[in-house]
């Protein structure tokens, strides 16, 4: 009953945080550091100054909520920060994602393919999902070209999305992205989870529902112990969107019962 509470009152009644993250962002600069994207943080780290200095990379997952991920941004681009903004297929906004380019952002592909597959296809056990990658990664080529050329710009860095199902299947869509031939047809240079990119990180937090908000810790006690952040984010956590929350909620369980049947 708890945790049903917890998850009315996150979804319907929780005040904006929007505040607090705009906090967030003006104590991080006045501490010296640079807020940088996943892309430009990773280029650095290739480039051998990466190290150097202070650092919090912002990641925004859009699972959903693109209302308050545009807020998010506003807020950033008020302060002069960077940040990566990972969409999925259900939560595309081209013109949205060319804003955050000319910004100085990045704007990318948060992708599901593994998990959508196996919804689709009914499969219950790992190893039929992992037997049919060949068609996810083919299947992952066409809608990795299609945004990309819609959108008219490179994407160098994408980031995996978890599903209920990769949690069921214990099998996460980055283990697709374990194919460097895929990378390599795509121009991808970096995915969000690859150890080369997270041995760089002092501190990995995520942003989590009412009434956690962080793990495994928060990022203003992590400005002061830690010199490269990587923050994670979601815009549902951020601030309530009733009539998008309710129709992922919707989708979330009419996806369950069509794959159990």
């Amino acid at each position: 009953m708890k945790t049903l509470i917890n998850r009315l009152y996150s979804d319907y009644f929780m005040p904006s945080r929007l505040g607090e993250y705009e906090t967030l962002l003006l104590e991080a600069q006045q501490a010296g550091y640079r807020q940088l994207s996943v892309r430009s943080f990773y280029r650095a780290t290739q480039a051998r100054d990466g190290q150097a200095g202070k650092v919090l990379v912002h990641r925004h997952d859009i699972d959903s909520d693109v209302r308050t991920a545009r807020k998010m941004f506003a807020v950033e681009a008020k302060h002069g920060v960077s940040a990566s903004y990972y969409f999925r297929l259900s939560t595309l906004d081209f013109g949205f994602m060319r804003d955050i380019e000319a910004a100085g952002g990045e704007a990318s592909y948060h992708y599901e393919e593994v998990a959508t597959f196996a919804k689709r296809h009914r499969l219950r056990r790992a190893d039929d999902v992992r037997a049919r990658f060949p068609e996810i990664r083919e299947e992952f080529l066409r809608n990795f070209s299609g945004i990309r050329d819609k959108l008219g710009l490179a994407m160098t860095t994408v980031a995996s999305h978890g599903d209920f199902a990769n949690r069921r299947l214990n099998v996460i869509n980055h283990e697709l992205l374990c194919d460097d031939a895929l990378r390599r047809r795509c121009g991808i240079e970096c995915e969000s989870y690859d150890t080369e990119l997270l041995r760089h990180f002092d501190l990995y937090i995520s942003d989590q529902p009412y009434p956690v908000y962080y793990v495994p810790l928060s990022p203003f006690e992590a400005l002061r112990r830690h010199e490269r952040i990587c923050f994670l984010t979601h815009p549902v956590q951020w601030e309530t969107n009733w009539l998008e929350n309710t129709r992922c909620n919707m989708v979330r369980l009419a996806e369950e019962v069509a794959w159990h049947t």
